[in-house]
């Protein structure tokens, strides 16, 4: 079975707690603070294998977490890192943010890793609030919660030529004649179910990569049939070879279908429309209609595309179309890789706080709060300053105004709720 979308979840490690601790040695009877720092939360970071094909394992297990850091210890102790979650993916793969839609990286070489969800740094130990007036702290930060997001997963095909045409046309016979690739092949619609690659020998020491994915019908720029599972993997090719049944045993017209594969193509992507086309006309060794190939060579010619008149099955005329197919590859740049859409320091997992309303109270949330409610002891008069200093520097206070909030109006922090004091 082939799979080439996904959905997953990811989870960074959340950073562990600092530690409100004081010495406590013999002779030294009033010890300061000495509870250390939590650790970093591990990152889940993906990497480009090319030992995998295709997305399949993702659909058995949808969860990747990474491992939280260690709480912070006595006698300024750090707590241990988290552990990374390593998570493989085929190479061509694209994490694409799924609120969003937006990309976030082509994994398109192999061995490349990518950090897609940060862990949070741990929080600080009370030995960092120490001061000459406050000589005692009695409170602590908590660790940051690490980055989380849901991933869609999408497999685009590393190929240099695409085989495109309707069902049953010959692409799978083609890409068995050239390469040691061995799809299924069989004389019904949609023999192909999966993408099948293949390496081409065009002699002179030059070769390329070779696909052949599943037919196209009308309406497949809409996914109708097998539509976007072939489009999808066509995207990256620089070439394509458009394989058309000139045979007239199906009573087919080619000229119609050259057309009709070619504006599913355009409806999908302009991009993908304009890529250069060289004409394969199959099944020439069983051919029916001799005024049906002879209208379709003209088509072709009115439309200055190179032009191959070829049996797979027999390997008539293949070795041409490949030789030519690889001195054009020659002049063509690589196709590029589908860039991040995220500009640069655009927050990936939305903003740290937000004030709203729910009648008459006011609301802030975000992972800045969660964060602040976490490291503070509200039974401490010194930690609940630290907390109304935090406020004000973040510009929480400020907002709340802006909001329309006064003196004594309500406020809730989660489950935190008070009254507003200027």
């Amino acid at each position: 079975m082939f799979a080439d979308t996904a959905q997953i979840h990811i989870k960074a490690g959340s950073g562990g707690n600092g530690l409100v601790s004081f010495r406590r040695e013999k002779y030294v009877p009033n010890g300061g603070p000495d509870g250390g720092d939590g650790g970093r939360g591990g990152n889940v970071v993906f990497i480009a294998d090319k030992s995998l094909t295709t997305l399949l394992d993702f659909r058995y297990r949808r969860e990747y977490k990474a491992q939280n850091g260690g709480d912070g210890m006595a006698r300024n102790c750090f707590g241990k890192k988290g552990a990374d979650m390593v998570v493989r993916v085929p190479v061509g793969t694209i994490l694409r943010d799924k609120e969003t839609g937006k990309i976030i990286k082509d994994m398109s070489v192999h061995g490349e890793e990518f950090v897609a969800a940060k862990g949070g740094s741990g929080g600080w130990g009370n030995v960092h609030f120490a001061t000459a007036v406050r000589q005692a702290p009695k409170f602590a930060k908590a660790g940051i919660p690490g980055q989380e997001r849901d991933i869609v997963l999408e497999l685009k095909l590393l190929a240099d030529v695409g085989l495109a045409g309707f069902p049953n046309v010959g692409k799978s016979t083609l890409l068995s004649s050239v390469s040691e690739a061995r799809p299924k092949i069989a004389n019904y619609h949609f023999t192909t179910l999966e993408p099948n690659l293949g390496v081409v020998d065009a002699g002179e020491g030059r070769s390329f990569v070779l696909a052949d994915i599943p037919g196209l019908i009308e309406g497949a720029h809409e996914g109708v049939g097998l539509g976007h599972e072939f489009l999808r993997h066509i995207e990256r090719t620089r070439v394509i070879i458009h394989v058309v049944d000139v045979s007239g045993i199906e009573g087919r017209d080619p000229v119609d279908d050259f057309e009709k594969i070619n504006a599913e193509l355009a409806l999908y992507s302009a991009a993908l429309a304009e890529r250069p086309q060289i004409v394969a006309a199959n099944k020439t060794d069983i051919l029916t209609d001799e005024a049906a190939l002879q209208r379709f060579r003209d088509y072709i010619k009115e439309k200055n595309l190179p032009y191959f008149e070829i049996s797979a099955a027999s390997r008539k005329g293949v070795r041409e179309l490949i030789s030519y197919t690889a001195s054009l590859l020659e002049t063509l740049e690589p196709i590029a890789v589908f860039e991040p859409e995220y500009e640069d320091g655009e927050e990936l997992l939305g903003e740290d706080f937000t004030v709203s309303r729910d009648g008459n109270r006011f609301v802030v949330e975000g992972p800045y709060i969660e964060k602040l409610l976490r490291g503070i002891n509200f039974e401490d008069d010194e930690s609940l300053r630290y907390f109304q200093r935090s406020l004000r520097r973040k510009g929480i206070i400020d907002a709340l105004r802006e909001q329309g909030c006064g003196e004594g109006d309500p406020v809730r922090m989660y489950e935190l709720e008070f009254d507003f004091v200027e």
